[in-house]
């Protein structure tokens, strides 16, 4: 036999068993699986279109509202079921239908598989991790809708698919869930913050309580917080008319001072202050997400993008020789907001003096900076009263305010925390702070062998003999033209 006899025999040998195999399962029921996909849409598998839409591990809880929606308007008596069979972890949804057609896989319907997902600082919700539903399009037009959230050994995403007999129809299924997923964001008028996983590295959403911070509870020089809401606040009370006139409603506000002295302090009376808003907070290397956390504050606006220490992706790039990627990113995304977008950017840092002078070139990335600086004497008096909080001070606070000069607001939290200490240490409970608490407290602050806990404190005191050095004090921060400064 020559090669080509042979190669026809092998061919006439396959056509045979694929006849064979094709005959032996027409004459096998549909199973069932299969037969509730088909049946529902009135098509065969082979001529259904699937359209899969996929996101981020942090947007399935989203996905979720965005179908339940979906499915209140054109399925209200719909069920979910989900898929049994091994390997199903692996598999995405028309695989297994697939595979169970041809009688490779044993998948049937089963229980539908769910997980949690959190909807605020406390509260979490089940979600569907794996389950599909006989619905209908927009159109009336039968559809199947398919959730299913991260896999554990698959990319960290969450998928929807959208099986019909056009893609048309399955797109527009696909649209109108994405329609409700945006006005139901459970994001919206959050306090979040992004930071990394272990679980390979992804980046994740978490909710943070808003804080409640008063204004009397902010120490500044006078003016400087009416200066800072005017900046922040007001134009957001303005948005609708400023749109009106043309005007740019994106903003940016630089917080920067010696530490301890408010910065953080003030941005959180800000987050508490803007009710409304949803506030994005991004602090040491979780400012690599910063391309993400600007694409959700444009779209959850008004938004106000919280990012601590910039100075440490925001250097100057002529301290690099190879230029900063992440400064690249940070600028990218404060314009890729777009100019008409309620979005705020609050920056701060402790180094003000090596910041890129391009945070200030253009409107919308850096166009108000205001100094915290140590506080001055009433600013001592009041943080005295602010920290002692509902305990009376019996006490003539001119001989602790003239010795904490210098001290930032960190420094007089922890001699309040003392004092309330050493109170404690002869009573059970503690209304009052006299002198002799207050003086005792601050003698153990200012002993020699605290020298270290001063200086991270911010107290200003000499940290090497001989030699008077107040290691976290800037020099005035270098803007370009255009920029206000406010504060001594």
């Amino acid at each position: 036999m020559d090669l080509s006899d042979a190669t026809k025999l092998a061919r006439a040998l396959q056509e045979l068993l694929r006849d064979a195999h094709d005959e032996i399962n027409q004459s096998k029921p549909t199973p069932e699986l299969v037969a509730r996909v088909t049946g529902h849409l009135g098509s065969p598998l082979q001529h259904i279109a699937n359209v899969i839409a996929t996101f981020p591990t942090w947007e399935h809880v989203n996905l979720q509202r965005g179908i339940d929606a979906y499915l209140a308007e054109h399925a209200p008596d719909a069920q979910w079921f989900g898929i049994a069979g091994q390997g199903r972890e692996h598999e995405d949804f028309v695989n297994m239908l697939a595979s169970a057609a041809r009688g490779y896989e044993r998948f049937e319907p089963g229980a539908v598989d769910y997980t949690t997902a959190p909807i605020g600082p406390d509260e979490t919700v089940e979600v569907i991790a794996l389950g599909l539903i006989l619905a209908h399009a927009p159109g009336g037009e039968p559809v199947v809708i398919g959730l299913r959230g991260p896999q554990q050994h698959g990319p960290p995403q969450s998928h929807v698919v959208v099986l019909a007999t056009d893609r048309t129809i399955a797109t527009r299924t696909r649209e109108a869930i994405e329609g409700h997923m945006r006005a139901h964001d459970i994001y919206r008028g959050q306090i979040l913050s992004f930071e990394w996983s272990e679980h390979r590295g992804n980046d994740l959403v978490t909710f943070l309580p808003r804080p409640q911070v008063s204004a009397e509870q902010v120490v500044l020089p006078e003016g400087v917080l009416d200066s800072i809401e005017r900046h922040i606040i007001g134009i957001g009370e303005h948005a609708v008319r400023l749109r009106e006139h043309g005007q740019h409603l994106k903003r940016g506000l630089l917080l920067h001072g010696p530490p301890g002295t408010g910065k953080t302090h003030t941005a959180r009376y800000l987050m508490g202050r803007m009710r409304q808003s949803t506030v994005i907070v991004m602090t040491g290397s979780a400012i690599r997400f910063v391309t993400q956390a600007a694409g959700l504050a444009r779209r959850l606006q008004p938004a106000i993008v919280i990012l601590e220490d910039v100075d440490l992706v925001a250097r100057d790039r002529s301290y690099t020789e190879d230029g900063n990627p992440l400064l690249f990113a940070l600028l990218d995304a404060m314009d890729g907001v777009g100019a008409d977008a309620d979005v705020t950017f609050v920056l701060t840092t402790n180094r003000a003096d090596v910041l890129e002078r391009a945070l200030a070139d253009r409107p919308g990335r850096v166009d108000l900076a205001v100094r915290i600086p140590k506080p001055d004497a009433a600013g001592r008096r009041e943080l005295l009263r602010l920290y002692a909080r509902d305990m009376r001070l019996e006490a003539d606070l001119e001989p602790i305010v003239e010795r904490t000069d210098g001290a930032t607001a960190s420094f007089f939290k922890e001699l309040l925390r003392r004092a309330v200490l050493i109170a404690l240490r002869r009573a059970e409970t503690v209304t009052t702070l006299s002198g002799e608490h207050l003086g005792r407290a601050l003698e153990e602050m200012l002993d020699e062998r605290q020298t270290l806990t001063r200086a991270l404190l911010g107290s200003g005191e000499r940290v090497h003999e001989g030699e008077e050095v107040d290691l976290f004090d800037t020099p005035a921060p270098m803007f370009g033209p255009g920029m206000h400064l406010h504060g001594p």
